[in-house]
């Protein structure tokens, strides 16, 4: 422990240096020594000045783009330690890492930005600290933007912050469903649409969300295009979304029944799925059984009274 604390103050020295090679030394060592060993972040933590100096190094406006990366890896490193993520999670740290994702103009920084925001995030307590401080409006203004390498990042961090129903809400009101559903339609990688699904089928478990995809065009569609795709993620949220749509509305539920490929497409995804999509089919199926018969007898009672009548 004690060499680990003599390199570390060393690094922090040599951080303080005018020479970029020396500080980009310093930083390539604290990465390496903070990669793997939890022991090495709390030191590093503890270290006097150390954040700050790393959250400076971090600037794009202070230093080049190699010595901010490292700075932003190394936070990035500490955070997976869940004793800091608490301490590394103020309102100030918040709104940097939020102005580095609106404001870089390399995906790379944009990219290790979010990964520590999820990683953060990833702390329950945290979760409503980045609604107030607008990190959920933030992120979907970056998926928005045309696709890049730091896109799916950005759909992780969202995932996390919207298992919190406060952030579901920011979200819903910051326009996520019609960015999400435009992601779905046009993306040609199964990988973010399964991810945008996902956090779809989030956003659905509360009255907002439900209500934004049950007023947006086509969805019913949409989501049976997807069921009969190949990923298997997009197929479980298009199953889950389905599932608590028929919960809620009639009108989709008769929609799927007009479609007579519908109960084909959810026999093969009850056999050749994930474990969760087969589960997700068959309470489908069920639905629409119930609702099949409904109809039937509906109409068998409606028919049985009309001759009575006579």
């Amino acid at each position: 422990m004690a060499r680990a604390r003599g390199t570390i103050a060393e690094c922090l020295s040599e951080l303080q240096s005018e020479s970029h090679e020396n500080q980009q030394k310093a930083l390539l060592t604290l990465v390496s020594i903070t990669k793997v060993s939890p022991q090495n972040r709390n030191l590093l933590a503890q270290a006097q000045g150390a954040v700050s100096t790393l959250l400076s190094l971090s600037s794009m406006s202070s230093s080049s783009t190699t010595t901010q990366l490292l700075a932003l890896s190394i936070l990035f490193n500490l955070s997976l330690n869940p004793n800091l993520k608490q301490s590394l999670s103020d309102m100030d740290k918040i709104l940097f890492l939020n102005s580095v994702i609106l404001s870089s103009t390399s995906a790379e920084p944009s990219r290790i930005a979010a990964s520590l925001l999820c990683s953060l995030a990833m702390l329950d307590k945290n979760k409503a600290k980045f609604g107030v401080a607008g990190t959920v409006e933030v992120l979907i203004k970056a998926i928005s933007r045309p696709r890049g390498p730091a896109s799916h990042h950005f759909l992780s961090t969202l995932a996390e912050l919207v298992q919190f129903h406060g952030n579901c809400t920011v979200a819903v009101r910051a326009g996520a469903v019609p960015v999400l559903i435009k992601l779905v339609e046009n993306s040609d990688c199964e990988d973010l649409a399964g991810t945008s699904l996902a956090i779809l089928s989030l956003l659905a478990r509360f009255e907002e969300g439900l209500t934004a995809l049950k007023e947006t065009d086509q969805i019913v569609p949409l989501m049976m295009q997807i069921l009969k795709g190949k990923c298997m993620l997009s197929k479980e949220g298009a199953a889950d979304i389905l599932l608590r749509l028929f919960d809620e509305s009639e009108r989709c539920i008769s929609d799927v029944l007009r479609v007579p490929e519908f109960s084909s497409v959810l026999a093969d995804l009850s056999v050749r799925g994930s474990v969760r999509a087969r589960e997700k089919a068959s309470l489908l199926m069920k639905k629409l059984m119930e609702a099949n018969m409904d109809i039937v007898y509906g109409d068998i009672g409606n028919k049985t009274a009309t001759y009575l009548q006579w």
